[in-house]
Formats: structure tokens, C-alpha cells, sequence
């Protein structure tokens, strides 16, 4: 099956379960939202299917078009197709955001191919023309000295020179202001297609206007427990979480 499927998925910390047989599958050509309130495990979530080494899947399985990615490394996973947009992209001094997104390029071809200079540059700033970016960013260090809407557009540039199968936003509208939002957006919106699948993991609805969701899923106590269209994260805006809380589930 050509989607991202998350299969009875079981993951604890420290002996305490965090995630609880979560199912979710998101075909390619389909954007899926995940909210909830904190603490129920969108961002465990996230850095499990990454390949984070500080949570213990105790069952279940993740796929990306058919094949099991869990206890893969991280470049392992990002090989096969994913890319994670994190919440607090770190800093990388030394590094320049060219030299950096040309050596993950390069890491995906074929043993003797390398990458040809000129084709890579131009489509380098192409990319960021389109998220308004000034090309003098890539001299820069990896997000380094950067505002969080830098370091958000900054990710969307390396998503959109890498072109996963798969792509988690992991909270990417945090911190950001309306206008930082909007092109953050507009960069996602650009990339949406039958080639590609988003789960986008967000708190607040207003993301939700410039990135339309096909499907709103929301997570309480590690597991889905109401699924809908964009009008489900309106409600959400309206009622908060409350009201889907399983009984006896802590908030």
C-alpha cells in the first residue's frame, strides 16, 4: 500500500506507556492533522516513527509503503522516504545550510554519482525564492543565530530539496507569527501532491486555514479518539479537548 501506516503501535518510556495500540494510516495525496492537548504523545509519536533511540516500542509497526521502518536508524528512515520537521530545530554552527542540504543529497546517490554543482544551485534558490528567503542564507550556519520563523522556513526549504515520501510537521507553527505562518504555509501547500503524503501535528486551528487539512484526527491519552474533516478542529477551537477525554483518562 503506497501511505504511511502507524499499526498498533505500543511505546513506553521509563516503563510508563506513552503511546497505546495507535493506528493511523495516511495515504500519499493526503494531508492528515493530529491534535490534542499536551502530554498525550503527537511529539512521542513523531520521534518514534524518526527512529528516536529513548522510547521503547513494545508493539506494533510503522510502514512506509509496505516496508516496517521500526529499529531502522534515522538516516535509515529518512532514506526510505520520511522527513521530520521538528518543533525546536537545532543549531548546527560550522555547518552552512547549502553544505548541509548538498552532503543529505549526496548521501542518497548511488556509490560514484555525485551531485552536479550548477543544477543543484539553481534549484537551490528556486526553492528559496519561493519561501521568500534571501540567498545569502546559504553561507550561513545550520539555523544558527536564526529567528523561529527562519528556522521553520529553513525547514521547509530542506524538506522541499529533498522531497520525501512523507512528511511529519511536528508543531512547525510554533512560535511563529502571521505572516512567518503564512509562507511556511504556502512552501507546505506547494509541495502537496498524489506523490506525497503530511501528517501535521498542531495545538491550534489557525494553521489549519492555510494548510486545509483532508483529515483531522484527534489524540487523547495515546490513542485517536475522534476523527473528522476541517469543522472538527473548528469545534476543537470552540470546546477544547475536554469533551473527547475518555473516561478516566488523564488530561
Amino acid at each position: 500500500m503506497n501511505a504511511l501506516e502507524i499499526k498498533n503501535l505500543n511505546v513506553s518510556i521509563d516503563g510508563t506507556a506513552i503511546l497505546k495500540d495507535f493506528s493511523l494510516t495516511i495515504p500519499k495525496g493526503e494531508v492528515h492533522a493530529l491534535m490534542g492537548p499536551n502530554g498525550t504523545g503527537k511529539s512521542t509519536l513523531a520521534k518514534v516513527i524518526a527512529g528516536h533511540e529513548d522510547y521503547t516500542v513494545d508493539s506494533g509497526e510503522v510502514l512506509i509503503d509496505g516496508e516496517n521502518i521500526l529499529g531502522k536508524e534515522p538516516d535509515e528512515i529518512s532514506h526510505a522516504g520520511l522527513f521530520l520537521a521538528f518543533q525546536y530545530p537545532l543549531e548546527v554552527p560550522g555547518v552552512s545550510i547549502a553544505n548541509f542540504i548538498r552532503a543529505a543529497l549526496q548521501a542518497r546517490l548511488p556509490e560514484g554519482e555525485d551531485i552536479n554543482a550548477v543544477e543543484y544551485y539553481k534549484n537551490l534558490y528556486a526553492k528559496m525564492d519561493a519561501l521568500q528567503m534571501d540567498r545569502k542564507f546559504t553561507s550561513r550556519s545550520l539555523n544558527e543565530g536564526f529567528s523561529g520563523g527562519e528556522k521553520k522556513r529553513c525547514e521547509i526549504l530542506q524538506m522541499s530539496m529533498l522531497e520525501p515520501k512523507y512528511s511529519i510537521m511536528d508543531e512547525t507553527d510554533s512560535g511563529l507569527d502571521i505572516d512567518a505562518l503564512r509562507v511556511v504555509s504556502e512552501g507546505v501547500n506547494l509541495m502537496r501532491g498524489p506523490e506525497r503524503g503530511f501528517l501535521v501535528i498542531t495545538h491550534y486551528q489557525r494553521l489549519l486555514n492555510y494548510i486545509v487539512p483532508d483529515k483531522v484526527h484527534v489524540m487523547y491519552d495515546g490513542k485517536i479518539v475522534e476523527t473528522g474533516d476541517k469543522e472538527l478542529a473548528l469545534k476543537l477551537e470552540e470546546k477544547g479537548y475536554e469533551w473527547l477525554a475518555p473516561a478516566g483518562a488523564g488530561a
